[in-house]
């Protein structure tokens, strides 16, 4: 099915583009990396170590290792990309509060430790690592501009619970993951645009996010083991109501396409991009059908069982 999603384009230029892409989604999102870095998550429940950028010879970036793409365009992709990143202590707070209930180990590696008054203690490892794209975002701009740049301040949507824990956590845990994946995909995309010293700062961007993608990804096939494409399109159609209070993925889409100055874009960059996302999603997929059961209990233990779904809904 995922091929029918795939635009089909005659321009050479669109199909160099899709090789580069179809080399970096083969590259990156090889099953060998993405187990390893699910395999890493237990290991930073215990120990938790940031993963190190390698030197960026910053003052190498330039204009010239922007290619397929207006530099304007690209500039507007930069600026919604920090302004999407820059609420990255509101993420990790929000989703904390999600897992505190139910995975406390889960919850330190994303929004680290809080004291009773709500005091931030200690930082989870998911913001130390993140916190560090808006301002390498930043540096792109300055060094292709020479202008200096502040991120929009936005409100980002707090913890709302409900008296089910379980199934709050699906829903926030849904979006969480399908906007790692988002941002993902973004990146993969301005790699094959870049060049150079640019493309290397968007590499390490990529690595983190599909870091982070993986582990939220195999955590949530194994704290939901029955969930489905049914169940995943259900939870999506019910964000559909313009009321609907929550984590949205349709309001994520429509803002994000807004932020990325969507509208400007050229259709063969539209084009490459869809084909980024679908041709990453199937990587994914086969991949995600691989995690069975057995496996993820060698990881992460027990799953929570239907007992335990009721008593943490009664403690609630």
């Amino acid at each position: 099915m995922l091929n029918t999603l795939i635009p089909h384009t005659t321009n050479s230029a669109s199909q160099k583009t899709q090789r580069r892409i179809s080399s970096l989604i083969n590259h990156y999102l090889a099953v060998d990396k993405l187990q390893d870095r699910l395999q890493d998550l237990p290991l930073q429940f215990q120990n938790p170590q940031t993963r190190p950028w390698k030197a960026i010879n910053w003052e190498a970036i330039n204009s010239e290792q922007i290619i397929g793409i207006k530099p304007e365009i690209f500039l507007s992709i930069l600026i919604g990309a920090m302004d999407t990143e820059a609420p990255i202590r509101d993420y990790t707070q929000t989703s904390r509060q999600y897992l505190t209930k139910l995975h406390p180990q889960m919850a330190r590696f994303v929004g680290g430790t809080v004291a009773e008054d709500g005091k931030l203690l200690e930082l989870g490892l998911w913001e130390k690592e993140e916190r560090q794209h808006t301002p390498a975002l930043i540096k792109i701009y300055t060094q292709l501009t020479g202008e200096k740049i502040t991120p929009k301040l936005r409100t980002v949507r707090g913890y709302l619970p409900s008296h089910d824990p379980y199934e709050d956590l699906y829903r926030h845990g849904l979006h969480r993951v399908a906007t790692e994946y988002g941002a993902t995909c973004l990146y993969l995309w301005m790699m094959a645009h870049t060049t150079g010293a640019l493309q290397e700062v968007l590499e390490e961007l990529v690595q983190d996010e599909i870091n982070h993608m993986t582990k939220f990804w195999g955590f949530g096939v194994w704290l939901y083991p029955d969930t489905s494409i049914i169940r995943i399109g259900r939870t999506l159609m019910k964000t559909r109501s313009p009321n609907y209070q929550r984590n949205s993925l349709i309001r994520t889409l429509h803002r994000m396409m807004g932020t990325l100055n969507w509208n400007s874009w050229t259709l063969s960059n539209k084009a490459t991009l869809i084909f980024t996302f679908t041709s990453a999603m199937r990587h994914l997929w086969g991949w995600s059908h691989s995690l069975t059961p057995d496996y993820l209990q060698d990881l992460f233990g027990v799953s929570l069982s239907e007992e335990m779904k009721k008593i943490q809904v009664q403690d609630f």
